[in-house]
C-alpha cells in the first residue's frame, strides 16, 4: 500500500456540486428576503459561514487524519450521537419547528444531532462488519447487530419526529451488510421487514398518510398538502429547457414553502431548467461512481465500508429529495446535500468526504480484511 495524492476527480465533482449550491442557495433564499430580512442574513450566516467554513474545516482536519482513527473510537462515537439526539427531549435544550422536535439550542447556536448520528453509524457499523469479516454471513453477527442498531435509533428518531432520517439511516445499513458479503435472501428479509415497519407507521401517523395521499393523487387538495408538490411542477414546467435564469424564479417568492430547504431543488429547476437540473443529476451520479470506485480500490475492509456507507447516504438523500420534489417519491423534506438549508448538514457531510478523500490517498492492489 502507498500513499499518493487524493483523487483529484472526486474533488472536482464535489467542487462542482457545492459552487453550484451556493449559488442556487443564495438566489433561493431571496424568498426569505422579502419576508424577513433579519430571517435572510441568519439563514445565510449559518449556511454559509457555520455550514460551509466549519465543514471545509472538519474536511481538511478528516484528510489528515488516519482513517484507522475512526475505528478505534466507532463504539464511543456511536454511544455519544444517540445520547446526543436523545438530548433534543431535554426541556430548554431542545428546540421545535414545524411540529418536530429535532434541534439543539446551545446559546445563538442550533444544530441537528440526528446528522452527527448518521456519520456515526457509518463509522460504528463499518468497524462492526470489518471486525466480523466472513462471520457477517451468519445472523448473529450480520443482521441481528444491525437490527439492535435500528432499533435504539427507532427509539429516538420515532418520536421527534424523523422518519425520513430513519430510512436514510436503515437503507445505508441495509447497502452496507450487502457490500460485506450477507447473503440476499438475509438482504430482502430486513428489506421487506423495513417495509412493512413503515407501512404500519404510515397507517397509525396521520401527517404521513396526507404525504402518501399527496403522492398518489397530487391534485388533491391543491390548496393544502399537495401545495408543495403543485409548485413545485409549475417551478419545473415555467423553466422549460434552458430555465428563466439565475436569480428569476417566481415561485421563490410566497409559492414555494422552505425554497431555501425543502424547494430548493424546484428552484434551480425553474431557473437552469432541464438542462440544469439534469447536469446536477449528473453530478451526484459522477459523485456515486467515483466514490465507489475509491471504495473498491481502498486498502482494507473496513475502509472500504466506511466509503460505500458515506456515498451510499449522499447519493440516496440526493436522489430521495429530487424524486420527491418532481413527484415520483412522496414529499419527505430531506435536504438536497451541499445545496439545502442545514448548516449541520453541509457541516457534517463536507466532514465525510474527508474521509472519503483521506482513504483516496492510499491505493492497494491486494485487498487485505
Amino acid at each position: 500500500m502507498k500513499e499518493k495524492k487524493v483523487d483529484r476527480f472526486f474533488l472536482i465533482i464535489l467542487g462542482l456540486l457545492v459552487t453550484i449550491g451556493v449559488f442556487i442557495f443564495i438566489s433561493a433564499s431571496l424568498g426569505v428576503l422579502v419576508k424577513n430580512e433579519n430571517t435572510f442574513y441568519s439563514v445565510i450566516f449559518n449556511q454559509l459561514v457555520l455550514g460551509l467554513g466549519m465543514g471545509i474545516l472538519g474536511m481538511y482536519v478528516c484528510l489528515k487524519v488516519d482513517y484507522k482513527f475512526w475505528r478505534k473510537y466507532a463504539f464511543l462515537l456511536f454511544l455519544g450521537s444517540i445520547l446526543l439526539t436523545a438530548c433534543v427531549f431535554i426541556p430548554y435544550f431542545g428546540w421545535s419547528h414545524g411540529g418536530a422536535t429535532r434541534w439543539l439550542k446551545i446559546g445563538p447556536i442550533s444544530f441537528q444531532p440526528v446528522e452527527i448520528l448518521k456519520f456515526s453509524f457509518i463509522i460504528y457499523f463499518a468497524a462492526w462488519l470489518s471486525w466480523a469479516k466472513t462471520r457477517v454471513q451468519d445472523f448473529k453477527f450480520g443482521i441481528l447487530p444491525l437490527g439492535i442498531m435500528l432499533t435504539i435509533i427507532a427509539l429516538v428518531l420515532f418520536k421527534q419526529p424523523d422518519i425520513k432520517s430513519f430510512i436514510l439511516i436503515t437503507v445505508t445499513g441495509i447497502s452496507m451488510l450487502f457490500i460485506s458479503g450477507v447473503p440476499m435472501r438475509y438482504i430482502l428479509g430486513i428489506g421487506t421487514l423495513s417495509v412493512f415497519v413503515l407501512g404500519s407507521l404510515v397507517f397509525i401517523t396521520p401527517y404521513l398518510q396526507a404525504r402518501v395521499k399527496t403522492f398518489i393523487n397530487p391534485a388533491n387538495d391543491p390548496q393544502g398538502s399537495s401545495w408543495q408538490i403543485q409548485q413545485s411542477l409549475i417551478a419545473f414546467g415555467s423553466g422549460g429547457i434552458f430555465g428563466r435564469g439565475y436569480g428569476q424564479s417566481i415561485q421563490k417568492f410566497t409559492y414555494l414553502p422552505e425554497p431555501q430547504g425543502d424547494s430548493i431543488f424546484a428552484v434551480l429547476g425553474e431557473e437552469l431548467g432541464f438542462v440544469g437540473t439534469s447536469s446536477v443529476i449528473f453530478l451526484y451520479l459522477l459523485f456515486a461512481l467515483r466514490g465507489f470506485r475509491i471504495a473498491n480500490n481502498s486498502p482494507d475492509l473496513f475502509s472500504r465500508l466506511l466509503v460505500s456507507g458515506i456515498v451510499i447516504l449522499i447519493t440516496f438523500q440526493s436522489l430521495m429529495h429530487i424524486a420527491s420534489i418532481i413527484g415520483v417519491f412522496p414529499l419527505t423534506g430531506v435536504p438536497l446535500p451541499f445545496m439545502s438549508h442545514g448548516g449541520t448538514s453541509l457541516m457534517i457531510y463536507l466532514t465525510m468526504i474527508g474521509i472519503v478523500l483521506q482513504v483516496s490517498k492510499f491505493t492497494s492492489k491486494v485487498k487485505k480484511s
